[in-house]
């Protein structure tokens, strides 16, 4: 019993001005179920389908032709997608090339269906450059090897543009152990207090690399932590295409209208290892990934078209001409050593270099005209040797 109730002056605790009244959490819950198109008999849209088609069959294309190179030495990495396609092309196509679109290290097909070249999407996986390409040509952000650190840059991003009164809208894709990560707290918080025109995309495949969903959260649905910071969350099936590209669109359109942000939890499954460097039977078993293949996102879309009659020759075999040239094009460009500047170590990391960078600079320079200078002296005296060499041979002869 507090004081105001020992000595009967009962009344109610003042509300702080600053609080806001406390909102109907109801509207902001997600889909008790993943939300689905294909196979329901829903209205679709042939010509979004058969783009939607087209992407996925080349983006499977890719990812087993990156993975290939990585087991040949050529990529140094590959986080393959497998599996995962619907989600981002979905995530390339559902934005207006003025939008931004920002991804992590395992969304390179994002990157490739919003534009970026095939093979300059790989340059970060493989080790050539700092991103591989210009975020600023089709307004894609670098590829993100850290958890979730690129979602507040997202929010910073959509907050700046509408503050300078820009139809911008950022769509940040992330994976479920992303989520566990301070980043995606801060990112999503900081979006729902000042209505940012971004959406995030969970893409949730079951693993944050060997530790299942359900060692890392005890949240109903990861869509649900939407609600806490004040926004809506959506979940929806991530192998389902059609309906990932909706329920993304309708969380583009509700940020571009300034209704704020929105998080939309694709659920989803990486059939492939979580990189050339990892073992995944030891964390799964081949059932649970068998399972995954029946619901594979590229089938899926297929059956449907054909259930339809959308799925024509033209269509099915344009579609595999188009998957392979681009495998070639990959094969043909990453077999070629790439011509590298080490000075480029030291670009783009600041505007203005500090001293350390430039002491570090020279030093790098002093080194590299060291070992050319050995190998012109190694060349020369090897040069000069051999006449030696053939004269003695020929004395041995005589």
């Amino acid at each position: 019993m507090t004081v105001l109730e020992q000595s009967g002056a009962r009344r109610p605790a003042p509300t702080p001005a600053t609080r806001r009244p406390r909102a109907d959490p109801g509207p902001l819950l997600p889909e008790s179920e993943p939300y689905r198109l294909l196979g329901t008999g829903a209205e679709l849209d042939p010509g979004l389908l058969r783009r939607l088609y087209r992407h996925l069959v080349a983006g499977r294309r890719y990812n087993r032709q990156a993975t290939a190179l990585t087991r040949q030495g050529r990529l140094a990495v590959y986080p393959s997608s497998t599996g995962q396609e619907a989600c981002q092309v979905a995530a390339a196509l559902v934005l207006e090339k003025r939008d931004w679109l920002f991804p992590s290290y395992r969304d390179t097909l994002a990157a490739v269906a919003r534009g970026v070249d095939p093979v300059q999407a790989l340059g970060l996986l493989r080790g050539d450059r700092h991103t591989g390409y210009d975020p600023r040509t089709h307004r894609v952000a670098p590829l993100c090897t850290p958890l979730a650190t690129h979602l507040p840059h997202a929010v910073g991003l959509a907050r700046a543009a509408r503050l300078k009164g820009e139809d911008v809208v950022a769509l940040a894709l992330t994976g479920d152990g992303g989520t566990s990560e301070g980043d995606f707290h801060e990112a999503a918080n900081f979006a729902a207090v000042w209505r940012a025109p971004v959406v995030f995309l969970v893409q949730n495949n079951g693993y944050a690399i060997s530790v299942p969903l359900a060692k890392q959260t005890a949240a109903p649905s990861l869509a649900h932590k939407a609600v806490g910071y004040g926004m809506p969350g959506r979940l929806v099936d991530g192998n389902d295409a059609a309906a990932v590209h909706r329920v993304l669109a309708e969380a583009v359109a509700r940020a571009r209208r300034g209704d704020g942000p929105t998080v939309v939890e694709a659920v989803t499954y990486r059939l492939d290892a979580h990189t050339n460097a990892d073992d995944a039977t030891r964390y799964r078993d081949e059932a649970e990934v068998a399972a995954w293949r029946e619901h594979d996102p590229v089938g899926l879309l297929e059956r449907e078209l054909d259930a339809r009659g959308w799925l024509d020759d033209e269509l099915r075999s344009g579609a595999e001409r188009e998957a392979e040239a681009l495998a070639a094009r990959l094969r043909e460009e990453l077999h070629r050593d790439p011509a590298l500047d080490p000075a480029d170590l030291f670009a783009h990391v600041y505007a203005e270099p500090t001293a350390q960078l430039r002491e570090q600079a020279a030093r790098l320079r002093a080194e590299l005209a060291a070992e050319r200078e050995a190998e012109e002296a190694g060349s020369a005296a090897g040069s000069s040797a051999e006449p030696a060499a053939e004269e003695e041979k020929g004395g041995e002869g005589r």
